[in-house]
């Protein structure tokens, strides 16, 4: 059970990864960083396609990595 587990978060990890380096950069520079918060923080949303399926894969690769890190550590 635990190899099991332990292999399950590292190929979550791995996934995880890559979903974070396959995703495009939303703003370049320090204009992008003063308006991209306002930007979404007001719902203007430009993601489409498949940005916002790297987007919502990167989310839920996230909540399981997080799940398995507290599974892991409960069980060892």
């Amino acid at each position: 059970m635990q190899i099991f587990l332990h292999v399950l978060l590292i190929v979550v990890s791995l996934g995880l990864i890559a979903a974070v380096l396959l995703q495009q950069g939303k703003s370049a520079g320090l204009s992008g960083a003063i308006t991209g918060g306002a930007e979404h923080l007001f719902g203007r949303q430009k993601a489409r396609g498949l940005d916002l399926l790297l987007s919502r894969v990167t989310m839920g690769l996230a909540a399981a990595f997080l799940l398995l890190s507290l599974i892991v550590s409960y069980v060892v």
